[in-house]
């Protein structure tokens, strides 16, 4: 299985760095991610334009390109937090030079925009983690299931202890039953879309792709769908999950809602799909680790997400 190199887990006292590498943040968020990441006894150093403006970015492409390539660099950090997503990370993606960064790996945490980067990390070679970010580290309460599940990850407790680590949902009406395993890989699909052809693509072979979205218009969602079909990716993939598509309106015009025209396009494949899944932008916005090898089981009552170690074995519990 053609996983991905895992940055090393933290301890006490290692360093994060918070940066901005897309839209500007209010710093009242800034603020309360850098409290949550303290609480858990880490050291939290702020990139310099962490809480910029130039427009809707936090920093002309310079400056968040420096910001993002100073914490690629630093030998100390372990963690690069992404305060938000928004736009602007695909002004970064053929900029960045990881030869510092391969001496020194560490996790990068967002989703969304930072998508982008997620799909730079993987062209590198290095796993990361599609996972919430500031806001929701400042608003969610302290035992919030996603926020702990970050915490887990990344202290590497969910990987050491001896019950399955695995995310277990219902099962959606539109759902293709089965079982396949695959590398885990996706993020937003508007972002991810707007990488296709280039050597961030993500690369459909052996892949359990995931994707989410916000504020896109059902047919626009459907029309990149059927891109991934006429262009061969769907025949490809060994399983897919539908996560959260939200803030759109239905458009009644296709005569079916978002989810029900996403299926017809895929009915014909074979592989295991899962509808619903939890990830995008809500709430329970599940931390998934890009890169990591995974077995999805899709049955009739519940849908199984289950992360495995080299040998295909199940490897950790939440």
């Amino acid at each position: 299985m053609n996983s991905l190199i895992f940055p090393p887990y933290v301890h006490e006292g290692d360093r994060v760095i918070i940066l901005s590498p897309s839209s500007k943040i209010d710093k009242a968020f800034l603020k309360g991610a850098s409290k949550r990441l303290k609480s858990w006894g880490l050291e939290v150093a702020m990139a310099k334009h962490a809480a910029g403006s130039c427009g809707t970015y936090a920093g002309s492409i310079a400056q968040r390109l420096d910001d993002l390539q100073q914490a690629l660099d630093d030998e100390q950090a372990k963690v690069i937090l992404c305060s938000r997503g928004g736009y602007g990370a695909v002004h970064l993606v053929d900029k960045l030079d990881f030869t510092k960064f391969r001496q020194h790996p560490k996790w990068l945490v967002g989703f969304s925009d930072i998508t982008a980067l997620h799909n730079v990390f993987q062209y590198n070679g290095f796993a990361s983690l599609h996972a919430p970010m500031a806001r929701h580290l400042t608003v969610e309460p302290e035992d919030d299931f996603c926020t702990e599940a970050l915490r887990s990850i990344l202290f590497g407790r969910a990987l050491t202890e001896n019950v399955p680590f695995s995310y277990v949902c219902p099962a959606h009406k539109l759902n293709h039953r089965g079982e396949a395993s695959g590398t885990l890989r996706g993020g937003n699909f508007a972002v991810a879309y707007g990488l296709r052809g280039t050597p961030y693509d993500i690369p459909p072979e052996g892949t359990v792709l995931f994707l989410e979205d916000v504020g896109e218009r059902p047919h626009a969602v459907e029309r990149m769908l059927y891109n991934l079909k006429l262009g061969g990716v769907l025949d490809r993939l060994s399983g897919l999950i539908i996560g959260q598509f939200t803030e759109y309106e239905e458009n009644k015009s296709l005569g079916k809602e978002l989810y029900g025209a996403l299926a017809d396009v895929l009915k014909d494949y074979e592989y295991p799909i899962c509808f619903g899944f939890p990830v995008g932008h809500v709430t329970m916005n599940v931390p998934l680790i890009n890169g990591a090898p995974v077995k999805l089981e899709v049955g009739r009552k519940e849908v199984k997400l289950s992360f495995l170690n080299e040998n295909q074995e199940t490897i950790t519990n939440l």
